[in-house]
This record gives C-alpha cells, structure tokens and sequence, in this order.
C-alpha cells in the first residue's frame, strides 16, 4: 500500500472487519500513531511475533519503520484513531515510548486517561475535516494533546494513577466547596487512609495541604485582579472563615491578602 499524502498531519478514525490489512515495506517519513477503540488489531514486527492491541492500546510507530499492521482474525474487527504526523522539534520527550519492538513504541492506557486521548484524536481528526480557521494547527494540537496524556502513563516517566488523576481533577472543579477525605476517597473509590497515602506518593504532598496550596494559588489572582472583599475571595476558593484565609494566606505568601493587593497595585 503507498504511503498517503499528507502535509504536517493526517487523522481519522476507522471501522474495519477482519480483511483489513496495511503492508508498507519502508513505512512512511512521517510518525504514525495507532489507537484501538474496539475490537484487537495485530502490529507485526520484523522478525517478531505479532502484537496485539486491544482497546485502550496505543502503537506509535517510527520513521521508516515497516508498516504491517490489520484486523487480529480471531476478534474479526478493528475500530482504531490514528494520525500521520510530521512533530515539531518540541514533541521529542513526548514520543519517547518504550519500545514494544525495534522502531515500535507501545503504551497502555486505563478507562480514565483512554477517554481523554479518544477525545483529542476525535477532535484532531474532525478539525482535518472541517477545515476551518487553521485546521492543521488544530489537528495538531489535538494531537499534542492526546501524547500529553499518554505520556502521564508512559513507564519512563512517573506514572499518574488514574484514581488520584480523579481525585486532582475533582478538587481542582470544587475548590470554593468542601473537601473532605471521606469526599475524596468516594471520587477515588478508596478507603480515605489508602487515598491519602497514594495521594501523598504520586503528588508529593498530602491532600489537604495539595488543596490549601491550590485555593491559595486561586486566591492571589483574585484579590489582584477583582475589588471582591477578602471575605468574597475567601468564601470563594473555599475557606467560610475569612480570619483563617487571612492566616493560611500569611503563612503562604508571606502577607495578609490586602497587604498583598495593595502591593501588587502600587506602581
């Protein structure tokens, strides 16, 4: 099969039965990136046995690696995402998989971090399509954004589990409401000991001290850039005694909050 032509990036999705089969001796110049949304694929390696990829799976192959890839027979259907793409210079850290065979990169995913690469490559795939404003440039960075999930996964790098990646995305979508470990530990489904000794090993501090940091990092902005009162601002990034806000707020940056505005407002 030729190689397509493409400009800097090619992606789309595709439904294939079991007599699907793409054979490039010399593969392609550019990276092309194989995810498995349904059904199992096979990725045949030179002088390997074959790899099978399941939903969840992604395959990245090189430059010049030997495209031979289809449907695995014994599932009888392949539904996969993929993408051409020629990289900018600044992806090299996130094409950096580790090789399942030579010039054959694989890394697989959980539920969580699986929904979100699907949703990137969709939205890669459908700005090719409709073509508007720059639509390679928004192919791109959906692209970009899919291997930056990927890469929260990639055994290289520090892995994010997926529980806590729940539990950092719900506190991030609630900081001006409660948050309390027994809260935390039903968005992770741990018991609220186990989460936070997780929490504390993956994220390098421990929950309530991660949440009071980021209500915190929340809070000075606000009080720069809007004339809410300290208690708005309080209630707001989520402390319901603005005396207490004004302590933890000292002991982070050094000064109370209105200290703090005037000095950022004094030329």
């Amino acid at each position: 099969m030729p190689a397509p032509q493409i400009g800097r990036v090619l992606a789309g999705e595709l439904v294939q039965d079991s007599s699907y089969r793409v054979r490039r001796s010399h593969g392609t110049e550019d990276w092309l990136l194989l995810h498995t949304v349904a059904g199992a694929g096979l990725v045949h390696a030179p002088g390997g046995a074959p790899l099978t990829t399941t939903p969840g799976d992604g395959i990245l192959l090189r430059p010049g690696t030997m495209h031979d890839y289809g449907t695995d027979p014994t599932t009888g259907h392949w539904t996969l995402l993929f993408c051409h793409v020629h990289p900018p210079a600044t992806w090299a850290a996130l094409l950096n998989w580790p090789d399942a065979a030579p010039g054959i990169g694989r890394i697989r995913l959980g539920t969580e971090v699986d929904r979100r690469v699907r949703q990137h490559l969709r939205s890669a795939a459908r700005a090719g399509r409709l073509a508007v404003g720059r639509p390679e440039l928004f192919a791109l960075n959906g692209i970009e954004a899919a291997l930056l999930w990927y890469d929260t996964q990639n055994p290289r790098r520090h892995q994010l589990d997926e529980r806590v990646l729940r539990v950092l995305e719900h506190i991030d979508a609630h900081l001006g409401e409660e948050l309390d470990m027994a809260r935390l530990a039903d968005v992770a489904h741990l018991s609220p000991s186990r989460l936070a000794h997780l929490f504390s090993a993956q994220v390098g501090t421990p929950p309530a001290r991660y949440i009071e940091a980021q209500r915190m990092e929340l809070a000075a902005p606000l009080l720069e850039l809007t004339d809410d009162p300290v208690t708005a601002v309080a209630r707001r990034v989520g402390f319901r005694d603005a005396l207490y806000f004004s302590r933890r707020f000292r002991a982070q940056h050094g000064m109370s909050p209105s200290a703090h505005r005037k000095r950022q407002r004094t030329p």
